[in-house]
């Protein structure tokens, strides 16, 4: 019988993984947090649940690992937004375009779930500093425009972006909408203007955060 080789044996693991990954994102966006179990993510590639277990501790484990593959490949795209030229506003823009198109993105189901879920204080940490990994490339823009707090005005900038992306996701409808209703965002202004139109919530939010973070 031929021996299997250590790369054999490491690709195969590595394929199991990722197809594990795209079916524990499936089952994000069609049934939430609630139907993402390891037994769930197995079920639905055909593995059974004690070798799901090889890969995935508990569901917590499954969604860290989702924010692990989704976020850097996030920043990556924010950062090749804001390195292609032009002024201060045109780039702060740029980034804004990036970040807003994450709220009709399969990828947004991951802000549902992770509010729905209790994760361990090592992952809220880790979570933590990918947070700030998408916030960087603001911040670089900010340092080059001359502004002398950029950290926190990035910060603050993502804050705008955060509500603009929360309204996108409801104007888009329950598929991606990471609201239950007005009491899972206690923050939210039941009393405000209703904005349906991605358009103009678009334009007025990349608006609000120029004003927000350019002099």
């Amino acid at each position: 019988m031929p021996r299997i080789s250590a790369a054999t044996v490491a690709d195969h693991r590595a394929s199991q993984h990722a197809a594990l990954l795209a079916a524990a994102m499936e089952i994000l966006a069609a049934e939430g947090a609630a139907g993402l179990t390891p037994a769930a993510v197995g079920a639905r590639v055909g593995l059974a649940r004690s070798s799901v277990y090889r890969y995935f501790s508990s569901t917590a484990d499954i969604l860290a690992q989702l924010v692990e593959d989704a976020i850097p490949r996030w920043a990556g795209r924010l950062e090749s937004a804001t390195a292609r030229g032009g002024g201060a506003r045109e780039r702060v823009r740029a980034y804004g375009e990036v970040t807003l198109s994450f709220a009709t993105h399969p990828d947004y189901a991951l802000l549902r779930a992770l509010s729905a879920v209790e994760l361990p204080p090592e992952c809220r940490d880790r979570l933590d500093e990918l947070h700030q990994t998408l916030i960087a490339p603001l911040r670089a823009v900010l340092a080059d425009a001359g502004e002398p707090h950029p950290g926190l005005v990035a910060q603050l900038g993502w804050s705008v972006l955060g509500e603009g992306m929360r309204r996108l996701a409801a104007a888009a409808g329950p598929a991606t909408d990471s609201s239950a209703g007005p009491s899972a965002h206690p923050s939210a202004d039941p009393s405000a203007e209703a904005v349906e139109d991605p358009a103009v919530i678009m334009e007025t939010t990349l608006t609000v955060l120029c004003r927000a973070v350019l002099p």
